[in-house]
């Protein structure tokens, strides 16, 4: 995991989310300032968050005046897991951006995604030519930059772990301990924030942020941190539900000349 690019698409998650995913210490940022292809309020720059909470913040889709219910942690995961849940497939375009702590760079890249239960699910990066796809079985991740394609078994891979919950595999509350932050601190108004922290340990991310629309449940923005610090946060947008996505979208073969590479 040399490389920034190959680096960045591995650490997906989270997805999922997947999205997902995964996945903090924010990067505290006005609108003006923030990077282009994450999602920023309209209406003039959020306020920075405490350390946790990653600012601008997206808003989510039919925000309202009127003050959300004041529900615990545990009821909000219960119900973006319901959403989820029922949900067959889930279709959005995606923006990402990677910050490496250690040498404050960033790596940003948009593209569209789609799970389909069980365990399926692509993302093509349109910025960059880059593809992570999984038939529920495999996962490959291929960086077109360094012709190479990274090869895994879908079940030893921690990140697909992260935003589970996308593919119609694992639990919020079983898998995470949660805990809600203020999404007005957070700059998220008209939602919910959680921090998901693994119940058992990995090295793929220490914790996971979501930010939940606060009418339909759909997640909205998720952010991973590692132990190095270094940060995947993934905004989604114009999300579809329940669409048929041809089974195609789940096969790739890297073109002529690629690296494989296995664990």
């Amino acid at each position: 995991m040399k490389r920034v690019g190959r680096t960045a698409a591995i650490g997906l998650w989270v997805a999922g989310l997947w999205a997902a995913m995964p996945l903090a210490p924010a990067l505290a940022q006005s609108a003006a300032g923030s990077a282009p292809g994450v999602g920023a309020p309209t209406g003039g720059a959020p306020a920075a968050g405490p350390a946790e909470a990653p600012a601008p913040g997206v808003p989510p889709a039919g925000s309202a005046a009127a003050p959300l219910p004041d529900l615990s942690s545990d009821v909000i995961a219960d119900r973006v897991q319901a959403f989820y849940d029922g949900a067959k497939t889930f279709q959005a375009q995606f923006s990402q951006r990677y910050t490496i702590f250690a040498y404050n760079k960033k790596k940003e890249s948009q593209g569209r995604v789609a799970f389909v239960k069980p365990g399926k699910m692509s993302w093509r990066y349109t910025s960059n030519g880059n593809r992570v796809v999984s038939d529920g079985k495999l996962l490959k991740v291929y960086d077109a930059d360094s012709k190479q394609v990274y090869e895994q078994d879908m079940s030893k891979s921690a990140y697909p772990a992260a935003l589970s919950f996308l593919l119609g595999e694992g639990k919020l509350k079983a898998s995470f301990t949660l805990k809600k932050l203020s999404a007005e601190t957070a700059a998220f108004k008209g939602g919910y924030v959680l921090v998901a922290t693994p119940r058992e340990p990995t090295p793929a991310y220490q914790k996971m942020m979501l930010y939940v629309d606060g009418k339909t449940f759909q997640v909205r923005r998720v952010l991973m941190i590692d132990a190095q610090k270094n940060k995947n946060v993934f905004d989604f947008s114009e999300p579809r539900v329940n669409e048929a996505v041809p089974p195609s979208e789940f096969q790739f073969s890297a073109p002529a000349g690629t690296r494989v590479v296995k664990p």
